[in-house]
């Protein structure tokens, strides 16, 4: 029996092809041919002296040898990432990788990003928007800005923000507004944004939060909050919107919020990184900012009623 380990090329190729399940995906993920990276495999299962595929009519299958090396591979990876990713961010201090999911980019982060670069100058945000729970070592990111459930064992969190979502409209619509049974007598606008928040962006699930008569069948409907804020503002209809994306309509005065009550779930926008990283210079950094900049949205929870 062979103890010796196979050729570092050989075990990323068989990685590759475990998580496509298609050497021809994980070919191109590597920048090779289907034929080079079969041949890698062959030359790994020649080392091993077992076959780690069943290679069928247009698909493959991992073998039970396979399967049980999968694991430890992708691990040690994963590992080899870690250190090489780190490695790298001690010889560039200059820069910081975050993640969030698009709205929160477009609605929160973004109308910030002056007063960040004018506050750090020597420090380069990079972002990542995505709904997708993205790899910290295989996907680049230091940092990640993270809604729903804590799921986050093995990783530093912290807290930063109990979202909610409430009625908002324009001014001049707002005057035509004086109870929640108001609501059903004007445009509903509808937002089908398909993220872990939608169902406080949903009319049906806020007239029976309110136990109020209402219709969710009224109104435009759009993929993208902010495109849902904007049409509010300009007078098109009354939004359930999320405060931390329309902060910058409510303090602007194009929108407004006249209703205490507001609708949420018990899930949190976090902070989440690798254990340790929390203590990194940049990444403390953007903490300590995000901490300050959060505040406002804790202002505009003050005297809401949950329901």
């Amino acid at each position: 029996m062979n103890d010796r380990l196979p050729p570092l090329t050989a075990l990323r190729a068989f990685e590759a092809a475990a998580r496509h399940m298609s050497f021809a995906e994980a070919a191109a993920e590597l920048h090779v041919t289907p034929a080079a990276l079969s041949f890698q495999i062959k030359s790994l299962e020649e080392h091993l002296g077992a076959p780690v595929f069943r290679r069928l009519n247009r698909r493959v299958e991992l073998t039970d040898i396979g399967a049980g090396l999968v694991p430890g591979v992708q691990e040690g990876f994963e590992a080899l990432q870690a250190a090489w990713s780190n490695a790298l961010r001690r010889l560039d201090q200059g820069h910081l990788t975050v993640t969030a999911g698009p709205a929160f980019m477009a609605g929160f982060l973004a109308p910030r990003m002056s007063k960040f670069v004018t506050a750090y100058p020597d420090l380069e945000l990079r972002f990542t928007a995505s709904l997708k729970i993205l790899n910290f070592q295989r996907d680049g990111i230091d940092l990640a800005i993270r809604f729903g459930p804590s799921s986050d064992e093995g990783y530093f969190s912290e807290r930063l923000f109990h979202e909610w979502a409430t009625p908002m409209m324009s001014p001049e619509l707002a005057y035509s507004i004086n109870t929640l049974d108001d609501l059903r007598n004007h445009t509903l606008i509808r937002q089908t944004s398909g993220d872990i928040l939608s169902s406080i962006e949903s009319w049906t699930e806020w007239f029976k939060a309110t136990d109020t008569k209402g219709t969710s069948t009224r109104g435009p409907q759009f993929s993208s909050p902010d495109s849902a804020l904007n049409y509010a503002a300009n007078g098109g209809g009354i939004v359930l919107g999320r405060v931390s994306l329309a902060e910058t309509y409510l303090n602007s005065g194009r929108l407004v919020a006249p209703f205490k009550e507001v609708m949420h779930k018990e899930h949190y926008y976090r902070l989440v990184c690798p254990l340790g990283m929390e203590n990194d210079p940049n990444v403390v950094i953007f903490r300590e900012w995000m901490r300050e900049e959060i505040k406002s949205l804790d202002d505009f929870s003050k005297g809401r009623v949950f329901v």
